[in-house]
């Protein structure tokens, strides 16, 4: 049997990603982290990609009630380091402690985009079958 080429991941990176999302989402909500960015916002975790060796962990977070993400994304990758050692007491089985990586989850204004296209008059007029006014 050939293992497949494709870039999908694995069961194993995404049971670990899930395992991670949770364990630094504790970490966030317990407040271990002292910054005062962190501290004042509520950060949402849609998602943790991990690298094939699971050595990165890629952590897609939106915070919320922020109009500028990046000050909070920098807040985060600036305390990486310490979330990652506090990662420890959740993550014991794993063998090597995946390095943590925070990028803005942009998934959610590409839903909003989509969204308001559909709702445009353009495309309800053609989702509605009216092309009798052309």
């Amino acid at each position: 049997m050939t293992r497949s080429t494709s870039s999908a991941p694995s069961q194993r990176m995404l049971r670990v990603g899930e395992q991670v999302r949770a364990a630094i989402t504790q970490v966030l909500q317990r407040g271990e982290v002292r910054d005062d960015v962190i501290e004042a916002t509520v950060i949402s975790i849609s998602e943790v990609r991990m690298s094939p060796d699971l050595k990165m962990a890629t952590a897609y977070v939106t915070p919320l009630g922020v109009s500028d993400h990046s000050i909070v994304i920098e807040a985060l990758n600036r305390n990486a380091r310490y979330i990652r050692g506090r990662l420890g007491q959740q993550l014991r089985q794993m063998k090597y402690m995946p390095e943590v990586r925070f990028r803005d989850d942009t998934s959610f204004d590409n839903y909003k985009k989509i969204d308001e296209l559909l709702r445009s008059p353009e495309v309800q007029r053609d989702l509605d079958g009216d092309n009798d006014e052309q």
